[in-house]
């Protein structure tokens, strides 16, 4: 079963679900909206290049046709072809001039399978086989702001969530690490409407000498060191927001004093008596099983009963590169606003290639550093040498190669030198895409001069 059929069952839904073709991260213009089309009703779907980009629906010999037109300079007019054979679907390649990709794989003619990534031109694109049905065709749908994805089961989740941030109901937030739970979290509190300050707090980093001080606030001179008052995290909160991030981090003790706060309302800083009320929505976040937790003896069942309410876990990256151009154009609008960024068709299919094990925490830091060291135009050479590697990084670029490998070396260092290091050239030649000869130069230790 697949990553998004399998997310799509586990959220509950039981109605049929339908092919979809998503239009992906356009290199020339990365702000590009990201769209989706139902495929459930059509036969066939012409791709091409235009002006500016259009999708319309039309009927052509009896059949059900999506002719879709995007603005991308290195595509042909009649670019490529998705045809329904059945309960598959075939794409072909249209003779382009610049031709069409599957994966690593140029190709002239392939049926897809669930997941596959579709190159043309600077363009991606994503082919699912069992997309859910509800709100399928067009743009990302309007559920509040940074709540935005393709993502059918997630955005049901969203849908709930901006409606539970309303209410004072506690929200926990799973999710593997560097999914962006602290964004959901921000999302969480201005959907609140409090006019409190939204202050979070990575459990993982407080320290243990002085976690009490930090949380609950201390009085001058309640220790050496205590030169003057200080609120703490969750008087901070008061009014607000307070978002407890690696939840599962926070020692035994400090858990049963943050009981008593919530149990209490009220907060008793370091060296008084005297306790001050407060009141915040509380917001948790972590990546372990927290159930999981109690029954090792690791946390407190009753503090764990406390912080029961809203739940909702965050797909890893991998599963939802339907929502990839979108996160990417939020990151280049925060690390690059400035800048007119765009991307080499190379870099586009490498970040669709990449699993992205570190989630957006990973992507965020690879375009970083992308954007640290490329001109305006990002290559995939520019990504950390993690991003795209076949092979884990702690072995060696060159091994021992097989009779096949040397081969297959053989030809690619002819290529090379055929097409003077041109690696576009040698890629056209070999039927491969340029991200593919990349590896294998890599892989082989093969410098392009």
């Amino acid at each position: 079963m697949s990553d998004t059929l399998s997310a799509i069952v586990s959220s509950g839904r039981t109605g049929p679900s339908k092919p979809a073709l998503f239009i992906g991260l356009a290199g020339d213009a990365p702000h590009t909206p990201p769209a989706r089309i139902a495929l459930g009703e059509v036969d066939r779907v012409d791709l091409g290049r235009a002006e500016t980009r259009s999708i319309k629906h039309t009927k052509l010999d009896g059949a059900n046709v999506v002719i879709v037109a995007l603005a991308d300079p290195r595509m042909s007019t009649n670019h490529a072809r998705l045809t329904r054979v059945g309960t598959m679907w075939v794409l072909e390649d249209l003779d382009s001039k610049n031709g069409t990709t599957v994966g690593p794989d140029r190709i002239k003619k392939k049926p897809l399978q669930d997941g596959d990534t579709i190159l043309v031109g600077h363009t991606a694109l994503l082919f699912r086989a069992a997309a859910d049905q509800t709100d399928l065709d067009g743009d990302p749908p309007e559920i509040a702001p940074m709540l935005d994805t393709l993502h059918a089961a997630l955005a049901d989740k969203y849908r709930e969530l901006a409606a539970a941030a309303k209410s004072n109901v506690a929200i926990e937030i799973g999710g593997e690490t560097g999914t962006g739970k602290d964004r959901v979290a921000r999302a969480v509190h201005e959907l609140s409407n409090r006019k409190g300050q939204y202050v979070a707090v990575n459990c993982a980093g407080l320290n243990a000498s002085t976690l009490e001080s930090e949380l609950f606030g201390h009085k001058k001179g309640a220790f050496t060191g205590a030169t003057e008052d200080r609120p703490g995290n969750i008087r901070s909160a008061d009014g607000g927001t307070l978002f407890l991030d690696e939840i599962a981090e926070l020692p035994m003790a400090a858990q049963a004093a943050l009981l008593r706060v919530l149990q209490n309302g009220e907060v008793t800083p370091v060296g008084s008596d005297k306790p001050v009320k407060v009141d915040f929505r509380l917001v948790t976040a972590t990546h372990r099983d927290l159930d999981a937790e109690v029954a090792a003896g690791k946390f407190r069942a009753d503090f764990r009963a406390r912080l029961l309410g809203f739940a909702i876990e965050l797909p890893a990256l991998r599963r939802r590169r339907e929502d990839l151009s979108m996160i990417v154009s939020e990151l280049l609008d925060v690390h690059a606003s400035e800048r007119q960024v765009t991307f080499s068709s190379d870099a586009v299919a490498t970040l669709y290639a990449h699993d992205w094990p570190l989630n957006v925490r990973e992507l965020e830091r690879s375009l970083q550093s992308a954007l640290a060291v490329a001109p305006d135009r990002i290559e995939s050479q520019h990504f950390p040498a993690s991003v795209g590697a076949t092979e884990p990084m702690d072995q060696p670029i060159y091994r021992e190669a097989t009779p096949e490998e040397k081969g297959l070396k053989e030809q690619l260092s002819s290529a090379l030198a055929r097409h003077d290091g041109n690696i576009a050239g040698v890629g056209r030649e070999m039927g491969k895409d340029p991200t593919q000869i990349r590896r294998w130069m890599k892989r082989f230790g093969i410098k392009r001069e």
